[in-house]
């Protein structure tokens, strides 16, 4: 019975809780969130729903360790370096350090590429963000964005509505990306799929949609990261126009 029980033991110490969500995120990676079930984690893990529950309750729980794992990582990106610096050490003493826009660049596009590589993760930072934004992922997401903000000399006063302005672009913007790479488009590839739409958009009726027939051309091909990034600009040259520096913020 002893030694029955130090085996059982060995094999709960063995699957961690970092194993278990890890293998969570690979079931929501290829399945969707209606893929993850006790039942098939139990079997990617090779071992029984004891050991599962051991580390955590229930599928909810699963989830939002899931998600905190992703966001984690995404939040971990440093900004790219230059060609001259291919190992991320300065060129000379004199190079100035990474700017805090850098920074939230960086932050902003570790989200966009998190998100578009996990199709789940959209919905479920949309749910953590509506109903527990108490919960962690949403005060870390924020606390990253805001270190930047204050680095960056915005006043005090803007530092809430500044963060939460990025935070719901970088978010929503990334999120839609990624549903619409994912849209089905009639079994069209993207390219054709954006033909498709700019072709339809050039079609419309010239006195309705001047705009809109003038700018169908840029649909085609168009980078949806290079977009996303050009949408970041836009917002911190905003900022920077509408708030300037507090230098007792800094």
């Amino acid at each position: 019975m002893a030694t029955r029980t130090r085996r059982s033991q060995r094999r709960t110490e063995a699957l961690s809780r970092e194993r278990i969500v890890e293998a969570a995120v690979e079931l929501l990676d290829a399945a969707g969130e209606g893929g993850l079930t006790f039942r098939a984690l139990t079997e990617r893990l090779a071992t029984g729903p004891g050991a599962i529950y051991w580390h955590v309750e229930n599928k909810d729980e699963l989830l939002g360790a899931a998600t905190e794992t992703v966001v984690a990582a995404a939040l971990a990106v440093e900004p790219a370096r230059t060609p001259d610096s291919p190992t991320g050490a300065p060129d000379s003493p004199a190079e100035a350090p990474d700017s805090p826009r850098d920074e939230i660049r960086a932050v902003a596009l570790g989200l966009f590429e998190a998100i578009d590589e996990h199709p789940w993760l959209a919905t479920q930072l949309a749910t953590h963000l509506s109903r527990s934004p108490w919960g962690s992922v949403a005060p870390r997401i924020f606390e990253s964005l805001g270190r930047r903000v204050r680095a960056l000399g915005v006043p005090e006063g803007s530092w809430f509505v500044v963060t939460s302005a990025l935070m719901h672009y970088i978010l929503g913007a990334a999120g839609q990306n990624a549903t619409n790479a994912r849209a089905d488009g009639g079994g069209l590839d993207r390219d054709e799929f954006l033909d498709a739409t700019a072709t339809a958009w050039e079609e419309l009726d010239p006195d309705d949609y001047a705009f809109t027939r003038a700018v169908a051309y840029q649909m085609r091909g168009h980078d949806d990261r290079e977009q996303f990034l050009a949408g970041i600009d836009l917002v911190l040259t905003g900022i920077a126009a509408t708030h300037p520096p507090d230098t007792r913020a800094r």
